[in-house]
């Protein structure tokens, strides 16, 4: 987990040991691909800009791992060629927007060339007007990233020198002040992305490399960072991008792809404590319905179960279980709508990851043209979509886990899966917390994209929500990680009653768990006790979750039935 002010919690990924960017070499004649080279160790990470190939690998891991970045030779001459464009462009007499006008509403205005520099730097100033609890260090990084990425290309007419400051930045651990709210995600993250050129400017507030809130002019000048004054065109440039709440998905889907999975073994898990049926999995079944993402599900959840004793399987023909409730039988169908939304989510960002997003640009050919290309629907939409998939298989996770304490639905499990029910309440408020998050994730999932408010006397007439989208789906990714960890929690206390490892209790049964169950179930009591012992909840709960956002959990299941699709 790495830090957060406005939302903690994020799962954060396993440590990489390299880096290498992937994706197709752009069509774009005047890039090349992004090169990133590693000798294996954290801090020998380089991310190499110079084209636009940069990976969500590559982007996880300068936002959380903090691998260095380096502008590459082509990326410094491509900056410097399209600069000379906007350097011609401010030398003529005709009103060039963002280069000689004002901006927005104010775009017929002619600014004369002694008051350019002042232009630039009021833009960024009153653009910064972010308010609210500061956002998480990750978020920044990728900003940061995604913004200087975007410079190296050669098409926003930025100088080479400012690109420099934004790695300089980024490699010397020092992350503007960004707050939760000033985005309306058109013309791309406005606020956020100033607040960031506010310190490349050496103004406003900074994290330094040891998270202490200092003047960005001091933590420069301690980093040995010159400031830059901006020219003609530069702050439009720093400003007018969707790489807030492109980084936010891109960490998000990293996320995703690692509780999806999670998800799949807490489901096999609770069929397993349940005596339920491993038939419904059957390979043959989901090809009568090809999703891909469903088939994945089910293969991974049959692999889990394939060596389990407790679950029904079919005997003589019959079988001792006919069918499971839905939250059981069902899993796949959900998780894989789920994965696959995740795929459809993770086109978008790589189309993201290849384009350059700036109002207005500097094209091949050596024109500067205005465009619609920052505005956030193509990312703010598949944000939503992925809160929606969050919150509904978090909603099963959690009809699980109160099947699981329930004694009239769990096949002989005592109440609440308490070790002295009555004394013991077990883990009945467990699944209170789990149905309190369901019900937050709920209503995150409701569409920001669809909401519009118009700004700027109606020349932004109609905006994205994207921001917004983004940093709700970092609170649902969130409860979904927490909501897994409680059906584990309670997945792996069944096993110990299935197995008479609590003495006196019902629901022991002669048969054992499969290996993947053994290793999850060994894993929680490393850290976690067995019902019976008189203990506060909210601890276990914890290290629960840390369990399933350090990969521990898909770790030892991995090493005991290989890996998970």
């Amino acid at each position: 987990m790495t830090s957060s002010s406005a939302h903690p919690g994020t799962p954060a990924p396993e440590t990489p040991t390299s880096t290498t960017t992937t994706g197709a070499a752009p069509t774009d004649a005047a890039t090349t691909a992004a090169e990133s080279t590693s000798s294996g160790s954290d801090d020998s990470v380089v991310i190499r800009l110079g084209g636009r190939s940069l990976s969500p690998a590559d982007v996880v891991a300068v936002a959380r791992h903090d691998a260095r970045v380096e502008l590459s030779e082509r990326a410094l001459a491509d900056m410097a060629a399209s600069r000379r464009v906007i350097d011609e462009l401010a030398s003529d007499s005709a009103p060039h927007y963002g280069v000689s006008t004002g901006f927005g509403a104010l775009a017929t205005v002619s600014i004369p060339r002694e008051q350019r520099r002042q232009l630039q730097r009021s833009l960024v100033r009153s653009h910064a007007a972010g308010t609210g609890a500061e956002v998480e260090r990750e978020v920044v990084r990728a900003l940061l990233l995604l913004r200087v990425d975007t410079l190296a290309s050669g098409r926003t007419g930025a100088r080479p020198e400012v690109a420099q400051v934004y790695v300089d930045l980024l490699n010397a651990g020092i992350s503007p002040v960004v707050h939760e709210y000033g985005s309306l995600g058109c013309s791309g993250d406005l606020s956020p992305l100033a607040h960031c050129a506010l310190a490349v400017m050496g103004e406003g507030e900074v994290r330094d490399a040891d998270g202490v809130l200092r003047p960005a002019a001091d933590a420069l000048a301690e980093a040995g960072i010159t400031p830059v004054v901006l020219e003609e065109k530069e702050g439009l440039a720093l400003i007018n991008g969707t790489d807030g709440m492109l980084g936010m998905l891109l960490l998000a889907l990293h996320d995703l792809e690692r509780l999806l999975r999670v998800a799949d073994v807490s489901a096999a898990g609770s069929v397993e404590a349940l005596l339920g049926t491993d038939a419904v999995f059957a390979a043959d079944l989901h090809a009568l319905r090809p999703h891909p993402g469903q088939a994945a599900s089910a293969a991974n959840m049959a692999r889990v179960l394939a060596d389990s004793g407790l679950v029904s399987r079919r005997t003589a023909g019959q079988f001792t279980r006919v069918q499971d409730a839905y939250s059981l039988r069902c899993a796949p169908q959900v998780h894989g709508a789920a994965r696959d939304t995740v795929d459809h989510a993770a086109r978008v960002a790589a189309i993201e990851l290849t384009s350059a997003i700036d109002n207005p640009v500097v094209t091949l050919d050596g024109r500067v043209e205005s465009n619609g290309n920052f505005h956030g629907a193509p990312v703010g939409y598949v944000l939503d979509f992925l809160a929606i998939a969050a919150a509904d298989v978090a909603s099963m996770s959690e009809r699980r886990t109160d099947r699981l304490l329930d004694v009239n639905r769990s096949h002989g499990l005592p109440p609440f899966l308490a070790g002295d029910p009555g004394v013991d309440s077990g883990l009945m408020i467990a699944q209170y917390t789990a149905a309190g998050i369901v019900s937050e994730l709920k209503r995150l999932a409701v569409p920001a994209s669809v909401d519009s408010i118009p700004s700027s006397a109606m020349q932004e007439d109609h905006v994205s929500m994207g921001w917004t989208a983004a940093r709700k789906l970092r609170r649902g990714v969130d409860g979904l990680g927490r909501v897994l960890a409680i059906e584990l929690l309670a997945g792996t206390r069944a096993l110990d009653f299935r197995a008479g490892a609590v003495a006196g209790a019902a629901g022991a049964v002669d048969a054992a768990p499969g290996s993947a169950g053994s290793a999850v179930h060994a894993l929680f009591r490393t850290d976690i006790a067995p019902a019976g012992d008189d203990v506060v909840t909210a601890p276990d709960i914890e290290r629960a979750v840390q369990h399933v956002v350090s990969g521990r959990v898909l770790e030892v299941v991995e090493g005991a039935v290989g890996a998970l699709a």
